[in-house]
């Protein structure tokens, strides 16, 4: 149960990450929701959990009532978006 709660998590954080991309530049996207792992780490944010979406990794991280999905575009280049 756990599992599939997590392969939903990503699909919709995939699909947040595809609508946020198709979008334009971003520009329309608030910056506290626009983050990298990096600045989340940075901030407290602790991961919860991964999931494997296809070829992507998902990387979910979490702060009190706050949460986020990382997808690695690269081995050093995440993109974050709140999901929640």
């Amino acid at each position: 149960m756990r599992r599939l709660s997590l392969v939903l998590a990503a699909l919709i954080a995939t699909i947040s990450i595809a609508q946020a991309q198709e979008a334009g530049s971003g520009s329309d996207i608030a910056p506290a929701q626009a983050r990298t792992m990096a600045q989340l780490l940075a901030e407290g944010y602790e991961i919860k959990g991964t999931a494997q979406a296809s070829s992507r990794y998902i990387v979910f991280m979490q702060k009190e009532k706050s949460a986020y999905a990382c997808q690695f575009v690269t081995v050093t280049t995440t993109r974050c978006g709140l999901i929640n």
